[in-house]
């Protein structure tokens, strides 16, 4: 274990060196490592697959359920993908060295603010490989210097990961030490991780409720995390059906194990008994089952075929990351916002409606980092929102909310031109 800590501490001061000379590399530098890491994820297929056939194979024979081997998975459809983000977050802007509100104050002061890098964040993850590429992606392009630690279940698939992305980024001229890895499976390592606040300076934890609230209990250093995504949407009396039918099905059916996945339906009561066969029928030929209220249940029981059961109270509220859903029947609008506000993590809402003061409610007194009318939840994205890819969704207030991007790895300074000034 001490020679465990030894190496984190050796990686993480290389980590600390290399941000400072990173947050002063041309933008030319680090486009020119992203996209030869987007070429080379490309390139280099094979050997990522075989790397996470190993992991998948192994999560199988541990009995990790479906949610979680779906999220382990790689395949040739999500490494063209991951190489695609890259490539957008490349073509992006970069935001470092972006000045802000320049002004001259009554004194002759010139007054500004610089956007510069946080640092060195340190990311603590479960399953999902793609993290790998997506956090140093965005790491590097807004000057930030990454350490991962990735779960053991994911360790091959990361391993290879990186060591593309070092090979990417290090031949293009990024500062050695940029990318570090913490190979050590030894779980008790993350606790020393968060006493490293002076070296790390944000800590961005991707995982299960259990990881994110362990590291906001116990890190020394600030803490950017998302939570558990529990979706609702709401169709209301005056919802167009085809739409909601589709953008229902879509927020629970594209990909189900995700956070922003459709988790329960709430739905008016002037149009359930027309509505919800509708719904029911269309999420039923993916294999949906529906936990139904009272009400939803009296409309549905008659219909053949569906997979249906009575709800119970821990299915309010859970989110299910498979093809389950929830249903709840509401007498109104206002009943349908406080059921929101009593279950809803805060992750994503949406209201199907046709009525613009409904929708415009919903906008505006739904406390969540993203709110919908009329479209599906599933865009809760990075890349959906036009940032390239993201760090993490964040269900907090601070700094960020929602899809985190470039912008949310940056702070500033104050940039201040005088011209002899003392203060009075």
């Amino acid at each position: 274990m001490q020679a465990d800590i030894t190496e984190l501490e050796t990686k993480a001061r290389e980590a600390k060196a290399a941000s400072r000379k990173l947050a002063n590399t041309s933008s030319d530098i680090k486009n020119k490592a992203l996209l030869t890491m987007a070429s080379d994820l490309i390139k280099r297929k094979e050997e990522i697959l075989a790397a996470n056939k190993q992991d998948c194979d192994t999560a199988k024979d541990s009995g990790m359920d479906a949610a979680m081997l779906d999220r382990l998975l790689l395949n040739d459809d999500r490494i063209a993908g991951i190489a695609s983000d890259v490539r957008s977050v490349a073509a992006l802007p970069d935001p470092i060295g972006e000045m802000i509100e320049m002004r001259t104050l009554p004194n002759g002061l010139l007054l500004g603010r610089k956007r510069v890098p946080l640092g060195v964040i340190a990311t603590i993850y479960e399953s999902r490989p793609n993290v790998t590429i997506d956090i140093s992606t965005l790491c590097l392009k807004s000057g930030n210097a990454i350490i991962l630690r990735g779960g053991k279940e994911a360790f091959h698939s990361n391993m290879t990961l990186v060591k593309i992305a070092r090979d990417a980024c290090y031949g293009s001229g990024i500062p050695a030490g940029a990318i570090q890895f913490i190979e050590s499976r030894e779980r008790s390592l993350i606790s020393h991780v968060l006493t490293m606040k002076n070296v790390i300076d944000l800590v961005i934890p991707r995982g299960g409720a259990e990881l994110v609230n362990m590291v906001r209990e116990n890190a020394t250093m600030p803490v950017l995390a998302g939570g558990v995504g529990v979706c609702h949407t709401y169709v209301d009396s005056e919802a167009n059906l085809d739409w909601a039918t589709a953008i229902v099905y879509n927020a629970k059916v594209q990909r189900p194990t995700v956070c922003n996945a459709l988790d329960c339906i709430i739905v008016h009561k002037d149009i359930a008994a027309r509505y919800l066969p509708m719904m029911a029928r269309e999420l039923n030929k993916a294999g949906v089952e529906l936990h139904c209220d009272e009400q939803s249940l009296q409309i549905l029981h008659s219909i053949a075929s569906l997979k249906i059961k009575p709800a119970v109270d821990e299915d309010w509220g859970k989110e299910f990351l498979s093809l389950v859903a929830a249903v709840k029947v509401v007498d109104s609008l206002d009943e349908a916002l406080e059921y929101i506000e009593r279950y809803g993590s805060g992750h994503s809402e949406a209201i199907i409606t046709e009525n613009y003061n409904s929708a415009m409610r919903f906008l505006n007194e739904v406390d969540a980092a993203a709110v919908y009318a009329n479209a599906s939840t599933r865009f809760t994205d990075g890349a959906q929102f036009g940032l390239g890819a993201e760090v993490g969704i964040s269900t907090q207030k601070f700094h960020a909310r929602g899809p985190m991007g470039l912008r949310e790895l940056t702070s500033y300074k104050w940039i201040v031109f005088g011209n002899g000034h003392v203060r009075p």
